[in-house]
């Protein structure tokens, strides 16, 4: 054998070597990254229902408005709703721009940027979710008032 293929040869050999020994690149999320992404999800699954109620409730509180104090009382909470059901709309947006489908529903990792941004938007979704609940209770109260 000449010295040519001999070289061919041993460089074929520590490639193939340095390709198998190379680490694979993970395309999961951390267990970790996953849980958090499920919770974030599992809040906004809890509360989109609820849209269906801020809208009725809306509907109920709209003839009800007038220029009386009991009037804008009824006035108030709906503004509260619809603000309350804006927030959601906001929050559905936003949380859609920052995260593509497969970092949503099939666990691929994030990015530590985007590690950051799942906090800041698991904080916000949490709000959400008082909002809605805070403004549906405020609106039933009054209108079981009337």
């Amino acid at each position: 054998m000449n010295i040519k293929k001999t070289m061919t040869l041993l460089f074929m050999a520590i490639g193939i070597v340095a390709i198998s020994c190379k680490e694979e690149k993970k395309t999961e999320a951390t267990p970790v990254d996953n849980m958090q992404m499920k919770e974030v999800m599992a809040i906004h699954d809890e509360v989109m229902p609820k849209m269906g109620k801020v809208g009725k409730l809306v509907g109920q509180l709209k003839p009800m408005v007038d220029t009386t104090a009991q009037g804008r009382q009824y006035a108030t909470a709906m503004k509260d709703l619809q603000a309350a059901n804006e927030s959601m709309m906001k929050w559905m947006q936003d949380f859609g721009d920052q995260f593509d489908s497969d970092e949503i529903m099939n666990g691929k990792e994030l990015t530590e940027q985007k590690k950051l941004l799942l906090n800041v938007e698991e904080e916000n979704i949490k709000a959400v979710k008082k909002q809605i609940e805070t403004s549906i209770a405020n609106a039933e109260e009054l209108l079981r008032k009337n």
